[in-house]
């Protein structure tokens, strides 16, 4: 079954022919380095890297390029505010967003080209433009000139009136048209700036991505992604130079992804606007496979609008399935009975069965992540449903079913990024102690001493931790 994708540029979802067979060349739009990353930067890290976890899981050979733009306005002016080397700010922060997304089990990219490293190769297409006659200069400055690009508004399908609206469109008067955009930016005292044919400078923000991702995956690479706050003008602006440069009859690129926006009440969050959460904050509160699975449980392309509600609301689900692989992994230590009932666990049979191609609808679907966790779910609720049955015997066609429903379970999670591998401490001090717990309760019940019992139920409930009395025993589960 053939995987569709939503592409921007064409507002059709449409299934995903690469240039390569069984190969997917993919450029994803990076952060500019000068603070701590926040949840809204984290959103496309975690969606894109779920895309690509999902292509090499269906044996995709996945070339992942990522840049950082690692010069820019917002640096200049953080350094000069802190007084500090504008490289020195840089580093420091690229360090700090690794850090944090391979605490969010973002795998690291193919490639991540910064556009310091790439002045050659920026220089040279802005040449290849002035060639062919779409730029002009003005006071140093040189600048893309959009009406001479036929097709330019067709990714974010925006009139003109809309274009000259449209958010991030510098004002400046120099220019000939509102919509056009500096490739090259004259250097300014104390400034860092490189030596071009134009005079010292440095590049604009839209022409590093197109130089980059040429150089790296050439013409007609498979998939552009990024944020929808970069639809227009950045990728709008990407495809325009990209294409009047490379002539007629290249396509810069062929599927056009957009993530879902993060919002505050609705609003986008944002430094610009100052209401954003950084990921180091939210993982000093919530361990960061909540925060994956928050970035994970909803559509890609959907909003997602953040709060300590929400977060609270992925820790109970993603706890779910972590103890519900936990739940099944004491059956299956526990002895085997030598009873032959298979009907028993027909249903988790069914289910483990089914899952993969479940699974596989789902992703194949534009990457349904919201139906794709909903397989995982199905698997827990019949295991826990067969373990719970007061009539439940571990024979061996049960314990086999369990079994494969655990691996099956961890497998997929892993296909999003989720890794419900308990904590070290939950695979033998949390299980120990509860179950010195659970005994002191029995013997307190045993010797009609009910308060005490009472007593480490409540005290455990106040610890979002439930006792249940089952035939089999007492089972305990976080709440």
């Amino acid at each position: 079954m053939a995987i569709h994708v939503y592409n921007t540029l064409t507002r059709l979802k449409e299934p995903l022919v690469t240039r390569e067979d069984k190969k997917v060349a993919m450029y994803v739009c990076g952060v500019t380095p000068y603070d701590y990353p926040h949840l809204g930067n984290a959103r496309p890290a975690v969606a894109f890297d779920i895309i690509r976890r999902y292509l090499e899981y269906r044996d995709y050979t996945v070339l992942y390029v990522t840049n950082f733009t690692d010069i820019d306005d917002k640096i200049i002016k953080r350094a000069h505010e802190q007084n500090a080397d504008w490289r020195e700010l840089t580093e420091r922060f690229i360090g700090i967003y690794f850090e944090e997304m391979d605490a969010l089990n973002v795998k690291r990219a193919s490639v991540y080209p910064r556009a310091t490293d790439n002045i050659a190769e920026i220089i040279s297409l802005v040449e290849a433009l002035e060639e062919k006659g779409y730029t002009y200069t003005a006071q140093g400055d040189v600048y893309f000139e959009v009406g001479k690009f036929d097709r330019y508004g067709e990714l974010s399908n925006r009139n003109l009136e809309e274009q000259e609206a449209g958010a991030r469109v510098e004002v400046n008067e120099i220019k000939r048209d509102p919509r056009d955009f500096a490739l090259w930016k004259a250097a300014k005292p104390g400034e860092p700036s490189w030596v071009s044919p134009w005079g010292p400078g440095r590049p604009g923000w839209h022409i590093e991505c197109s130089a980059m991702a040429l150089k790296f995956l050439g013409a007609g690479f498979d998939i552009h992604g990024g944020g929808p706050d970069l639809i227009f003008p950045h990728h709008e602006n990407e495809i325009a130079q990209s294409e009047a440069a490379m002539g007629p009859g290249h396509m810069f690129a062929r599927y056009w992804l957009h993530n879902g926006f993060v919002t505050i009440n609705k609003e986008k969050m944002s430094k610009s606007l100052g209401n954003f959460f950084t990921v180091h904050d939210i993982m000093a509160r919530y361990p960061a496979p909540v925060v994956r699975y928050l970035l994970t449980a909803g559509h890609y392309r959907s909003p997602l609008d953040f709060s300590d509600q929400a977060l609270d609301q992925a820790q109970a689900a993603f706890e779910r399935l972590q103890l519900g692989v936990l739940n099944i992994a004491r059956v299956i230590a526990g002895p085997e009975r030598v009873i032959d009932r298979p009907e028993q666990s027909a249903a988790l049979r069914k289910a483990v069965d089914g899952a993969e191609t479940d699974f596989q609808i789902a992703m194949d679907d534009d990457f349904n992540t919201p139906q794709a966790t909903a397989v995982l779910f199905t698997l827990v609720g019949e295991a826990n449903k067969l373990m719970g049955d007061p009539a439940f015997i571990p024979d061996a066609a049960a314990l086999t079913a369990l079994s494969d429903a655990r691996a099956k379970i961890v497998a997929l999670a892993d296909i999003l990024g989720l890794d419900l591998t308990p904590p070290a401490a939950e695979d033998t001090l949390v299980p120990g102690l509860m179950t010195l717990l659970i005994d002191l309760r029995k013997q307190a019940r045993a010797e009609k001493n009910f308060a005490l019992a009472d007593a480490v139920r409540t005290r455990l409930l106040e610890l979002n931790v439930v006792l249940e009395d089952t035939p089999q025993g007492t089972v305990w589960r976080r709440k």
